[in-house]
Order: C-alpha cells, then sequence, then structure tokens
C-alpha cells in the first residue's frame, strides 16, 4: 500500500511538472517572437503585446464563466431541484477539500459534463441532460469527480492564462496577412506569427491532455472507482458519436471543457471495442484489471489525431485507469 502511496504522488508530480514546463515554453516563445517583430515593424513598443495579452487575459477571466455558461445553455439548480446531483457533488467537493461548487444542468443532449469558473470559490460543475439518461450512479459520480478535480487542481485557471497567448499571435498574423498592404516583410513577419499561433495552440492542447490525465486520477483520488469512471468513458463516447450533428457543431469551441473529446468519438468506437469483453456496453472491474496485462492496439492515425486534440486518446486514458485499479 505505501509502494502504491509513493508512485501515485510521483505521477502526479510529474503532471505537475509537465503543465509548469509547458506553460513557460509557452509564453517565452510565443512572447519573444511576438515581441521581437513588433519591434522589427516598428508598430510600438514590445510592452504593446504584453498588455494586449493581459488585457485578453482580464477579459477572459471577468467575463469567462458568464460566456460558458451562456453557450452552454446552463440552468444553475438548487437542492430541491436536482437533490442526488446536489448530494454527490458536495461529498466529492469535501473529499476534495474545495467550497461546493455550484451545480448546473446544460440543455445539450451531448452525453457530457464540465466545470469552469474563476477561482475554486467561484467553481461550477454542470452536466448536460443527455449525461443523466445513460450513466449509473456511481459512472456519474465518477464523472463529478473528475471534473471537481479540474477545480482542486486550479487548471481552468492556468487554460485560461494560456489559451490568451496564441490569440495574440492570431490577431498579429490577421492584421498583417490581410493588411492589404504589398510589403513582403510584412507579409512573411504574419507568416512566422501565424506559425506562432499554430505552435501556441499546438501547446495548449498538450496542457488540455495532461489536465484530463491528472483529473481523471484526482476522481480516483477522492474516493470515485476507476472502473466505474472507464465504464463512464466507454459510454459517453458512444453518446458523443450517436450525437446530433449540429450540436456537436454548437459546442466545437468548447469541448475543451467536456469529459472527452465528443469530435473524435466516431474514429475511437472500435478501438474501445477491445476492452468490453462481453459486450454488454459497460467495463466492470474484471475487465478493466485485464486491460492491466492486456496489450492496446492504437491505430498511427489515433496517435496523429490525438496530437491535435483537447483530450488525450480515449483507450490510453482507459488503460491508465486500469494501473491506478
Amino acid at each position: 500500500m505505501e509502494d502504491k502511496a509513493k508512485m501515485k504522488k510521483f505521477s502526479t508530480w510529474k503532471l505537475q511538472l509537465r503543465m509548469i514546463l509547458a506553460s513557460i515554453i509557452l509564453f517565452t516563445l510565443i512572447y519573444a517572437l511576438v515581441t521581437v517583430v513588433g519591434v522589427f515593424l516598428g508598430i510600438t513598443g514590445p510592452l504593446f503585446y504584453v498588455g494586449f495579452g493581459l488585457l485578453i487575459v482580464f477579459v477572459q477571466y471577468l467575463a469567462g464563466p458568464k460566456l460558458v455558461g451562456w453557450s452552454m445553455k446552463v440552468n444553475y439548480v438548487s437542492p430541491e431541484e436536482a437533490p442526488n446531483l446536489h448530494r454527490m457533488v458536495e461529498e466529492l467537493a469535501m473529499n476534495a477539500g474545495i467550497p461546493k461548487p455550484k451545480v448546473g444542468i446544460s440543455d445539450f443532449s451531448i452525453p457530457n459534463a464540465f466545470a469552469f469558473g474563476r477561482t475554486q470559490k467561484d467553481g461550477r460543475v454542470c452536466v448536460t441532460r443527455g449525461i443523466l439518461n445513460i450513466l449509473d450512479e456511481e459512472e456519474l459520480k465518477a464523472v463529478l469527480g473528475h471534473e471537481i478535480s479540474h477545480i482542486k487542481h486550479r487548471d481552468m485557471i492556468v487554460m485560461t492564462f494560456i489559451s490568451a497567448v496564441p490569440l495574440v499571435c492570431y490577431y498579429l498574423a490577421w492584421s498583417t496577412i490581410f493588411s492589404g498592404d504589398n510589403n513582403n516583410n510584412l507579409f512573411l513577419v504574419g507568416i512566422a506569427a501565424f506559425a506562432a499561433y499554430v505552435i501556441g495552440q499546438l501547446l495548449v492542447m498538450f496542457i488540455s491532455r495532461v489536465r484530463e490525465y491528472y483529473a481523471d486520477q484526482g476522481s480516483v483520488e477522492i474516493g470515485c472507482q476507476p472502473h466505474k469512471l472507464a465504464s463512464a468513458l466507454y459510454k459517453l463516447t458512444y453518446g458523443s458519436a450517436d450525437a446530433n450533428k449540429e450540436e456537436l457543431k454548437e459546442v466545437e469551441g468548447l469541448k475543451a471543457f467536456f469529459v472527452n473529446d465528443v469530435s473524435s468519438a466516431r474514429s475511437e468506437i472500435q478501438e474501445l471495442g477491445q476492452i468490453d469483453l462481453d459486450m454488454d456496453g459497460t467495463i466492470s472491474e474484471s475487465e478493466l484489471n485485464q486491460l492491466k496485462y492486456d496489450e492496446v492496439n492504437i491505430k498511427t492515425s489515433s496517435k496523429v489525431f490525438e496530437l491535435i486534440s483537447t483530450h488525450p486518446n480515449m483507450l490510453k486514458r482507459v488503460k491508465r485507469l486500469a494501473e491506478m485499479n
């Protein structure tokens, strides 16, 4: 038991270190490039770009929760309206050592859940209408534990800050490439800024994937069962694959908040078939235990797609949960 505790602590430390290092690389690389380009063009001093990035972060910090809530059609519910949800959220928040978040239900039928907010005290945990119809209570609790772990780890704040950096590069690229000026140097600067934007986005996606692993682990650490979270992820993937295409388009810009990448669900179904040995649509504890010793087959195309995804490959996530079981 002591060895397992040490392994878990070390794993958490590694995940935190990855987020910190990726954030430092992102800010250093992108801001250095944008500042050098701005000074070269004589647009203004480097402080303008730093100030512009901070302004975006400040606006995101103030308006972010309202924008997410409005975009996701969230209706906050009272303990009387949703007693089971409030009971589970309160219990998990107590286990995590954070204030109880606000509880909301999103009017989307795509089965999923998400968390957002400015601080731990401002945390909000929401589920969609669709998730309430397909998960049993322990599976839902495991998903809520995943979302509460995002609040506990404060990675929502990290995502808010780092997501602003590529926006600065995108703004610079747009204003130079499509400025109407025939200056070749200006066009090359725009191309460089766009390249920086792409690099920035890749790093943001990397951090987003890391935090999902971290939240999966957090769910287990605050009392949820690994096989119940694995089973929930399995069901959510199938639910996302069957979701209405128009709804999928509506949530495309906010899918990083979700438990799984709803856009890649269809391509992940075949790989997940390797886990459900009795084909009953759930992942049992014995099936997850078996996965500890079995090799999984992840297609090359899936590995490539993961690099441009906000979430880790689902089969890899379940394999990691098997190692925690």
